[in-house]
């Protein structure tokens, strides 16, 4: 098992339909194949700072929901609210 960590950094005034979009697809996405854990964090000092915090049981599982349709659906919305280019990093548990 490893974890995904996801940051994320939005228009301000985006940030609330980043979260809505969030809400809805959050479900979807911790169900997806290899998917342990899925968590949303908001930084303490910018609230327009997000990491999503994953477990996954493979690399595989990982790459697989990153080629999915639901992974499409989701980053494609997602990457029109940023303010910044995202970073992330996969790490061993």
């Amino acid at each position: 098992m490893f974890v995904r960590i996801v940051k994320m950094s939005f228009h301000p005034q985006h940030v609330s339909a980043f979260l809505a979009n969030f809400e809805l697809m959050k479900e979807k996405i911790r169900n997806a194949p290899g998917n342990r854990l899925l968590e949303l964090y908001r930084d303490k000092n910018n609230p327009d700072i997000f990491f999503t915090y994953s477990y996954w049981e493979t690399e595989e599982d990982l790459e697989n929901y990153r080629q999915s349709a639901l992974f499409d659906e989701v980053w494609t919305f997602t990457k029109q609210l940023f303010n910044a280019k995202p970073e992330a990093w996969s790490v061993d548990k």
